[in-house]
């Protein structure tokens, strides 16, 4: 190990720890509360690492704990996603339909176009308005990041997308406890609260704590529809960037960062699609897989501790109730269109 992977490891090494342990103390903490409430209360450790981490929140806001937390959330959450692949086959994805995508992509379109025109009705700079309506309908805070690049320049512009940002992170951690028993109080089954998990939950992070909090097979369709809403990244930031110019704006080109943990993510979803029909390779796989599923869920519960260590409701409270407005408006388009159309489909 050389010496700057020294030094870095050190850097992680506060941050990490501290989610870790957070991690550790929901799992203890899932069956405790449970027995303690005779099983009236049942929170998934995913949950509870959630709630745990927000309660820690003012501990965590210490720089020391900040490398190590922002890897935990942003760079542990891929891999650990990525070998999500490995519970889903071809099947799987097949098993949405044409149906499911078609409304997806309306949903998104409708989502961003929401957000402009809210904006404007609003007196906010309609490039807010992009920033608000691609968080909402691709994967927050990687797509805000992504389309700012291609706004125009205007005053408040670094503000905004700094808010949207955070908007994403905290309005997603609300609908990952709002949105599971919303789909129970509507009657969907297992797919029907996947796609509408998947579909309308702005981060990743959120999408597989919601998902999975449920059932793995709610996870499963959630986290394939949400990987879905993340390749159509590069041509929304595109056809945002050609809106604007259309307008008569200036833009720069955009940088569109590569989902690479999502194609890590089909190559191992054709990996569990192959293997188990290879007669030679079928029961090493079958000994491996388990300990990857296991390696993941760790690495998931670390990610949504960390998330929740990150998340300051204070921050949230602080900003004018304009952008506020906005940025629930556009949620709440991308939830009734999914809703009205999975009850359509």
């Amino acid at each position: 190990m050389t010496v700057q992977a020294v030094a870095t490891s050190r850097l992680l090494m506060p941050g990490f720890v501290l989610a870790a342990a957070v991690a550790v103390a929901a799992v203890f903490a899932e069956p405790l509360l449970r027995q303690a409430t005779g099983g009236r209360l049942a929170l998934p450790g995913m949950v509870i690492a959630l709630i745990i981490g927000m309660a820690l929140h003012s501990l965590a806001a210490r720089p020391v704990f900040e490398p190590g937390l922002g890897f935990a959330v942003k760079k542990l959450l891929r891999w650990a996603i990525a070998l999500l692949g490995l519970r889903i086959a071809f099947g799987d994805i097949v098993g949405l339909g044409l149906g499911t995508l078609v409304l997806v992509v309306g949903s998104m379109v409708a989502t961003i176009a929401s957000g402009i025109w809210l904006a404007r009705r609003l007196g906010v700079n309609d490039g807010y308005g992009a920033l608000a309506g691609a968080a909402t309908a691709v994967c927050g805070a990687s797509a805000t990041l992504a389309t700012t690049t291609v706004l125009p320049n205007y005053p408040t512009k670094a503000a905004d997308t700094a808010f949207t940002v955070v908007a994403a992170n905290a309005v997603s951690t609300l609908v990952m406890l709002a949105y599971p028993p919303f789909a129970i109080l509507l009657g969907f089954d297992a797919t029907q609260t996947g796609i509408l998990l998947g579909a309308t939950i702005h981060d990743m992070a959120q999408v597989v704590g919601a998902g999975y909090s449920i059932s793995e097979p709610v996870g499963n369709t959630a986290v394939v529809v949400k990987l879905f809403r993340v390749f159509l990244l590069l041509p929304v930031v595109l056809a945002i960037g050609w809106w604007f110019v259309q307008q008569g704006r200036h833009t720069s080109e955009a940088r569109v960062p590569v989902p690479v943990f999502a194609l890590v993510f089909l190559a191992l979803v054709v990996v569990n699609s192959v293997l188990p029909s290879v007669p030679a390779l079928a029961a090493p796989y079958a000994a491996v897989k388990p300990w990857l599923v296991t390696l993941s869920n760790a690495g998931l519960l670390i990610a949504i501790a960390a998330l929740g260590l990150g998340t300051s409701v204070t921050a949230i409270l602080s900003i004018g109730w304009r952008h506020v407005a906005v940025f629930f408006g556009a949620t709440a388009v991308i939830l009734a269109c999914i809703t009205a159309g999975l009850f359509v489909l």
